[in-house]
């Protein structure tokens, strides 16, 4: 009976050890920092329009690593956007969202779709100028994203004409072109100083495309799905 119970003992501290190492382990990978949280719960007037969610961007198709159309962003750049829309209610203009925390794997998909010069289906409506074999040597592709890290956003003002659409890969889209319309220049000026003004920086070839300075993960690229 001595030697029944010494080893019930053992086994015991055993499966205790092991729940004391578990505890202790690092979070899975495709876990998403605590500071991480969803725009529609901190600003809840901005619109979420997540493009590659569905089929509506560049791809034709829903893109890895979205499993649901959620915006997520780092506390900080969540909080600076609903500073934003404080001060564009004052206008009664709305922004929206179109792409925000985006995961390494989604980024590697848009990589293997610019290296395939064969699927051309959508360059009609997102390339119709540019060669697809130039989309990284032009920047509009990368094979890394600073959405990786929470702390950028593509966004744009609703209802408002800014000289050409979301991921349109041409240099119509860079922020300062002049062979836009005044009223689209205007556009854009107005969403540069509406989040310039609470701590975001704008992409020059990009007019959608802007960062939080000061970044909370400035080094790290994180890959957990968007649920």
């Amino acid at each position: 009976m001595l030697g029944v119970h010494k080893l019930f003992d053992t086994s015991n501290i055993l499966a205790l050890s092991l729940g004391v190492i578990a505890c202790a382990a690092p979070s899975s990978a495709e876990e998403l920092p605590r500071d991480f949280v969803s725009l529609a719960e901190i600003a809840p007037d901005i619109k979420v329009d997540m493009r590659y969610y569905g089929s509506d961007n560049f791809t034709g198709k829903p893109v890895p690593g979205y499993l649901a159309a959620k915006c997520l962003l780092t506390r900080k750049a969540a909080n600076s956007l609903r500073l934003a829309q404080d001060w564009l209610n004052k206008f009664q203009l709305r922004l929206v969202v179109y792409d925000c925390y985006r995961p390494t794997q989604a980024v590697k998909e848009f990589a293997r779709w610019a290296s395939d010069l064969n699927d051309t289906k959508m360059k009609a409506s997102h390339y119709p100028k540019v060669g697809k074999e130039t989309l990284f040597r032009d920047g509009y592709i990368s094979h890394k994203s600073g959405h990786s890290r929470g702390s950028t956003v593509d966004i744009g003002i609703e209802g408002l004409d800014m000289g050409a659409p979301f991921d349109f890969f041409d240099p119509i889209s860079h922020t300062a072109n002049s062979s836009i319309s005044q009223q689209a220049r205007a556009n854009r000026a107005l969403l540069s100083s509406a989040l310039e003004r609470v701590g975001f920086e704008n992409y020059a070839k990009e007019w959608w495309h802007f960062t939080v300075k000061s970044e909370q993960f400035p080094n790290q690229y994180f890959d957990g799905p968007v649920k």
